[in-house]
């Protein structure tokens, strides 16, 4: 039998963190810990064609999973090439461990041009992510291993980085035996005291016509935030804080949260509180802060500094979402006299706001209820920066749980096929949907053998218009409308789904996308679906592109 490493312990570690599966590139300085990997048997690893992907595929597990997700790369440009999903999942507070390898310890720092050697690879990863360590020595492995996943999953997550030399990796140490009982040091989530409640109470019972609006850090807060509902408050959330109660419940318009709704813009007038939970206020979805929203708002969140971050707030509670709303609804029954016209009057702006979106969509306007329908209930909806997500995609597209959505909330085009094999990996046997537009497809077109050699059970659909149409769209309101740089030639998809060994669909008329992801849906494996946009027509500028 081999003597136990600091490698083989890196594979058992992760096994003790409930880790089944792990994606990444195996390389000269990580082949020891993944030769633990292997040899264990435990963790299913999966071979990416590259980090970037790689890390967007743990990204999008650990969302659907609600686990660690873990991503190994080479050191240097490997490392380096993984700067992009860790910097998504900075923005999605994904819980993603990234372990990548380094030089001899004799050679790092010393510019010796050892292999893959960069300067202060450390402090690069520092940069992009939450925290980033070394393991300097073989007798420190166990305790920085257990700092930094306890630091990917304590609250707000994020992506954290180590570092192992390839002379530690290989040495040979006594096992742990804290490993048979292994319990990482996660942060406590924050309750609110009585104090703060009641101060919530006071200000809450006051208001006539309140909303809440829920981000992706209430996750975990649907049932306390349907008790709210059920008094009375209406719902907007977050792109990212979509289907944490479900779209279709009457009193939330889900992420048609303002810009480019004036119906909604105009009704938050009317609006005496906003209730902000777990959410940003991101620049990218009011406008950087143009957005008019409620004078009113409160805002809890476990982030500190989230305090004021975005918008002014009337008061601000430290503290975890969940809970926090159960012990505001809780106090604040028979407490709070709602308008009695709220309810009748935001159910009456919702459907003139959704219709009057879905009216901007030209011959578009169809997609939502057919690719809803065509969809079970429990599907996971992946997307990419595209014209059609940035309308419909994320606005009008209705989820149903907080963990069937991943999208790159950083705006990046191309994370979408990996976020959706990462999806459809941790799916658990729910179905999976990647929309992608073509310039971001062809990006890591790649990883399309990644989910081809791991059987992935992945619908990609293609919204295919030969270019950059969004690019077009700024260039139009912004450059009097010189369009420059935008086409792009790519293969064609057909010829390229029968490379893969892929069923393939094209859709050239609006009316038959239904029926053509349903049946794609009925596929095991990997499925192309191609939407000639060409042929259905050319896509209308959207807010604010559309502003003359």
């Amino acid at each position: 039998m081999s003597q136990y490493t600091v490698a083989e312990l890196v594979a058992e570690f992760l096994e003790k963190c409930d880790v089944d599966t792990a994606f990444g590139i195996v390389s000269v300085h990580n082949i020891p810990m993944l030769d633990g990997v292997a040899r264990r048997g435990k963790i299913r690893f999966v071979m990416t064609r590259g980090e970037m992907g790689a890390g967007h595929m743990a990204d999008a597990y650990a969302r659907v999973t609600r686990k660690l997700g873990i991503v190994f790369t080479s050191t240097g440009p490997g490392a380096a090439n993984a700067a992009s999903a860790l910097v998504e999942a900075g923005f999605a507070s994904s819980p993603v461990l990234h372990i990548t390898g380094q030089s001899m310890t004799k050679h790092i720092g010393r510019g010796r041009g050892a292999v893959h050697d960069v300067p202060d690879q450390l402090g690069m990863l520092k940069s992009i992510s939450k925290t980033a360590y070394r393991i300097g020595t073989p007798d420190q492995a166990l305790s920085v291993l257990k700092r930094a996943a306890a630091d990917a999953l304590s609250a707000p997550m994020g992506p954290v980085s180590i570092e192992i030399p390839i002379d530690v990796q290989k040495s040979v140490i006594d096992r742990p035996t804290e490993l048979d009982a292994l319990v990482l040091p996660i942060a406590a989530l924050r309750v609110a005291s009585e104090a703060e409640i009641d101060r919530l109470v006071a200000l809450v019972s006051q208001a006539k016509r309140p909303m809440l609006w829920l981000g992706n850090g209430a996750r975990d807060a649907a049932a306390s935030a349907t008790k709210l509902l059920d008094l009375g408050f209406g719902l907007v959330t977050s792109w990212a804080g979509r289907g944490i109660v479900p779209d279709d419940h009457p009193m939330s318009i889900g992420g048609l949260n303002g810009t480019g709704a004036p119906l909604v813009e105009a009704f938050y007038d009317t609006v005496d509180l906003l209730l902000v939970v777990g959410s940003r206020l991101r620049g990218h979805e009011t406008m950087d802060a143009s957005a008019r929203l409620p004078k009113n708002i409160i805002q809890i969140d476990i982030d500190p500094m989230a305090n004021d971050r975005t918008y002014k707030n009337q008061a601000f509670v430290c503290a975890e979402a969940a809970s926090t709303l159960e012990a505001l609804a809780s106090k604040v029954k028979g407490k709070i006299s709602i308008d009695p016209k709220f309810a009748s009057e935001f159910k009456a702006m919702k459907v003139a706001a959704f219709e009057e979106f879905r009216q901007t969509l030209g011959p578009y306007a169809s997609f939502p209820d057919q690719v809803r329908n065509a969809m079970p209930r429990d599907a996971i909806w992946v997307r990419d920066i595209t014209l059609n997500n940035s309308t419909w995609g994320n606005k009008l597209f209705p989820l149903y749980d907080g963990r069937s959505s991943a999208y790159p909330i950083g705006a990046a085009i191309g994370p979408g096929l990996s976020l959706g094999i990462g999806a459809a990996i941790g799916a658990n046997g729910r179905k999976t949907v990647a929309m992608v537009g073509d310039g971001g497809f062809f990006l890591n077109v790649g990883e399309l053998w990644t989910a081809v050699q791991e059987k992935v059970d992945l619908v990609v659909l293609v919204m295919n218009d030969g270019g950059y149409g969004v690019i077009q769209h700024i260039q139009d309101a912004t450059c009097e409308g010189r369009r420059n740089y935008y086409d792009l030639l790519g293969p064609d998809l057909k010829q390229l789904a029968a490379l893969a060994g892929i069923p393939f669909i094209r859709v050239s008329e609006a009316s038959t996308l239904g029926a053509s992801l349903s049946n794609a849906l009925t596929n095991k494996g990997v499925t192309l679906v191609e939407v000639a946009m060409n042929s259905i027509g050319e896509f209308p500028p959207y807010f604010p592109y559309s502003k003359k």
